[in-house]
């Protein structure tokens, strides 16, 4: 299973595996050497750094047949991108659901400040999961996977010392809020060591780069 982190963080996201795109964040330009191979388009949540509609509409332009899929929460994202309402699947969380027996995906809720999924997908015999931008992974079981691709956005001892260093200069502490809608690199490894394998390759995403 080939794993492509084209990007992932705050300044926008975008992984292929095995042709399947999870989250359209990035300009065009960085997707378009890639174009012909996208099979699918899977899309988690509203956020730009996670849908960029400008990106979407070209791709949708260039790529007029292939599908976008998402939750009941994006259909209307999607369609003020430019999508056709034809190429738009709107699946249903905890559904699998067929894709002319090529690949099967399904999609799973998370907890974020806007509505958002993560995504299990089956692809040749393997199989992955994507789940980013989430307060928890709680309630969610996924053992003995291929690939896991989860969020692992800042060290508690890190959030610390930015919470500190941000009390001291009396500024906005962004970083209390990201505690309840970010996963740490802790709760993701807890998460790990109850469902990934022996064999099982892990890639973390959306870290935390301080910015000077």
């Amino acid at each position: 299973m080939n794993c492509n982190v084209i990007a992932t963080g705050s300044t926008g996201n975008a992984v292929l595996v095995d042709g399947i795109l999870f989250d359209c964040g990035v300009p065009y330009k960085l997707l378009a050497p890639y174009l012909q191979s996208i099979r699918l388009v899977l899309l988690t949540h509203e956020h730009g750094d996670h849908l960029r509609p400008a990106t979407v509409r070209r791709i949708h332009k260039e790529r007029p047949t292939l599908r976008f899929g998402c939750g009941p929460w994006l259909a209307a994202h999607l369609l003020a991108a430019g999508v056709d309402a034809r190429n738009i699947d709107i699946l249903t969380p905890c559904q699998t659901y067929d894709y002319g027996g090529q690949f099967q995906v399904q999609s799973f809720e998370l907890r974020h400040d806007v509505p958002n999924c993560g995504w299990r997908l089956w692809i040749g015999g393997e199989t992955a999961l994507y789940a980013t931008d989430t307060g928890s992974m709680d309630g969610i079981s996924a053992p003995g996977l291929d690939l896991y691709m989860i969020e692992a956005n800042y060290t508690e001892d890190d959030l610390a010392e930015r919470v500190q260093r941000k009390l001291e200069a009396g500024e906005y502490i962004y970083e209390t809020r990201a505690a309840t809608i970010h996963l740490s690199r802790e709760a993701a490894d807890l998460w790990l060591a109850e469902n990934a394998g022996p064999n099982s390759r892990v890639v973390y995403l959306h870290q935390h780069v301080e910015r000077s």
